[in-house]
Parts: C-alpha cells; sequence; structure tokens
C-alpha cells in the first residue's frame, strides 16, 4: 500500500511541476498504457494519450496551474485522492478565450492498481465552479 502512495506522490509531483514533458513521461512510467479513465474527457482518444491530452489542454490554459493534495487514502489495490485545483486562465480552455481569471475548484479521483501501475481511474471534477469562476456559466 505504500508503493502506491509513492507512485501517488511521484505523479503528483510531476504534474505540478509544469513540464509537459515530464508529465508526459511520467504517465508512461506510473499508468498502464490502456489505462481506463472513468471521467469527463474532451478527447477521443483513450489510455495515457487521453491523461497526457488532459494536461496539454490545463498547461496551455493554465500555465501556473497547482494541484494541492488534501487527502489520500489507500486500501487494497485502490488509492483515492481529494484535491484543490488552483491556477489562471491564460489560454484558450474549453472554447473560452483568456480572460486572466484565477480558478480553485475541488476534484476526487480514484485509482486502481495492478502490478504496480495505474489500470484504472475514476474521477469527479466540480467543472461548474470552474466555468462560473470563468464568468462561461451564470453564478
Amino acid at each position: 500500500m505504500s508503493s502506491y502512495k509513492a507512485t501517488f506522490q511521484r505523479f503528483h509531483k510531476a504534474f505540478n511541476s509544469g513540464d509537459a514533458r515530464l508529465i508526459a513521461a511520467t504517465i508512461d512510467e506510473v499508468f498502464h498504457p490502456d489505462v481506463i479513465f472513468h471521467a469527463p474527457v474532451p478527447t477521443d482518444v483513450t489510455g495515457t494519450q487521453a491523461l497526457k491530452e488532459v494536461w496539454t489542454v490545463l498547461l496551455s490554459a493554465f500555465p501556473d496551474i497547482h494541484v494541492e493534495v488534501e487527502d489520500v487514502i489507500a486500501e487494497g489495490d485502490r488509492l483515492v485522492s481529494r484535491h484543490t485545483v488552483t491556477g489562471t486562465h491564460q489560454g484558450e480552455f474549453r472554447g473560452l478565450p483568456p480572460t486572466g481569471r484565477s480558478v480553485a475548484y475541488n476534484e476526487i479521483f480514484v485509482y486502481r492498481f495492478a502490478n504496480g501501475r495505474i489500470v484504472e481511474l475514476w474521477g469527479v471534477v466540480d467543472i461548474l465552479t470552474q466555468l462560473r469562476q470563468l464568468g462561461a456559466v451564470p453564478s
């Protein structure tokens, strides 16, 4: 179980680096190539390529994105993490031109491990709060 937390900390550190190449390399190391991704993904690709595309979009829209871990719970073959995500909207995102607005929203992910890698994940992201903060939907 502690190895799951170490794996989580490794990719979380990469995600907060702002370095797209490091993030992509870490995704390839930590996630199974055919990882099943149960989350709203604005792309037609699957597996690790979907995760890489999500991070490419996030980094171009929010270059200062930061994911603060609030909780990590591991049991059996699963790890659950709860985060607060912050960033400044400096690039196109979901069809919205940059607004310069700050966002702060919550997300929860459940990761399933097999053979030391993440093979499946579920994500619940508070996109409504994010879009309200960007002015895309009324408060």
